[in-house]
């Protein structure tokens, strides 16, 4: 979570990611999505054997949220559990990829 607001993944004036959420003058939308940790490496439909139970997973959300409050960010949240349609415009060229498993590690994604 402390590697998430100093993120070089905005562009400057050059185009080049080189600003932080801060610096780009930008918020958070932190959406609960247990579907994340959907394993789809063995047949054909997704297994969630290693999601949090919802009584842990509301902890670490609420946590999350808090932390990078603290941070001093802007944070909207969804509803965590609830059924929400939720609309995004992706601008930019890649995806990172953030698994606190791997020591927070950012991996680009070609989208």
């Amino acid at each position: 979570m402390e590697k998430l607001p100093s993120l070089r993944i905005f562009g400057d004036d050059q185009g080049r990611m080189n600003r932080t959420l801060i610096e780009a003058g930008g918020a958070l939308l932190v959406v609960s999505q247990f579907t994340l940790l959907g394993d789809t490496s063995k047949g054909r439909r997704p297994g969630f054997d290693l999601a949090a139970s919802p009584e842990d997973a509301r902890v670490l959300y609420e946590e999350m949220v808090s932390r990078l409050r603290s941070a001093g960010l802007t944070v909207e949240t969804g509803i965590f559990g609830a059924h929400m349609h939720v609309e995004l415009l992706n601008d930019g060229p890649v995806t990172f990829l953030l698994d606190s498993r791997r020591g927070a590690s950012t991996l680009p994604l070609k989208s």
